[in-house]
């Protein structure tokens, strides 16, 4: 589990290709690798890899082939800079939102502007997500955890304030660019509740009266 709060930026030293699964071997940058083991967990743009070795400046970890058709790891180059995150601990800080690093899908952008000292994203997401993104509602964006500011049909705003711009690999998108979204986790349980109320009405759970009378809905 993850918080979507940067720890440092890396880059990617080695990709080895194995069938349709990927090798990698991550520079950590200002990471602090002092506590990771092997099988640790660490968040590399949004996607919680396991360290199948530790080096001294960085780790290696396997790609799996489902993890690679869900994500930008196919099309990743050596060179190419990634976010990092350890996973959290029972005293981290919870600076972001909950982020289990399992990436839903791919994300492309739309727009990109200047509004004053911040920079501002519009992201076109897939159709099957889309239902997912809500209005100042939390979304995982290469491994970031970020607010959305403003939803016009499976099209997202995101504000990226300068020390986060500072912090990530935020700076590096561009018009075209594709990224790695995870959604909240809630939007995803409050859908099977629902759907398993709509195939049961006896149960007597979680109705869309409940939820807009606990405040979930307006």
């Amino acid at each position: 589990m993850f918080t979507g709060i940067i720890e440092a930026v890396g880059t990617l030293r080695q990709i080895q290709r194995r069938g349709d699964d990927i090798r990698l071997t991550v520079a950590s940058g200002k990471l602090d690798l002092s506590d990771v083991r092997l099988g640790d967990s660490i968040a590399t743009n949004g996607v919680c890899l396991t360290v199948v070795e530790c080096l001294a400046d960085g780790y290696v970890a396997d790609v799996s082939a489902e993890t690679v058709s869900l994500t930008g790891f196919n099309r990743y180059q050596v060179g190419t800079r990634v976010n990092l995150e350890k996973a959290v601990t029972p005293t981290t800080r919870l600076g972001g939102h909950m982020v289990s690093g399992h990436v839903d899908g791919i994300a492309t952008v739309a727009e990109r502007s200047a509004r004053g000292a911040a920079v501002e994203f519009w992201l076109q997401a897939p159709a099957e997500l889309a239902r997912y993104i809500a209005h100042k509602g939390s979304i995982t964006i290469d491994g970031v955890s970020l607010t959305v500011n403003e939803v016009d049909g499976n099209r997202f705003r995101l504000t990226i304030v300068p020390h986060t711009a500072g912090e990530t690999t935020l700076l590096d998108l561009q018009v075209g660019s594709q990224v790695n979204i995870e959604v909240d986790q809630v939007a995803r349980y409050l859908e099977r509740l629902l759907s398993c109320q709509d195939n049961d009405k006896s149960t007597g759970g979680v109705t869309m009266d409940l939820l807009a009378r606990a405040g979930f809905m307006r």
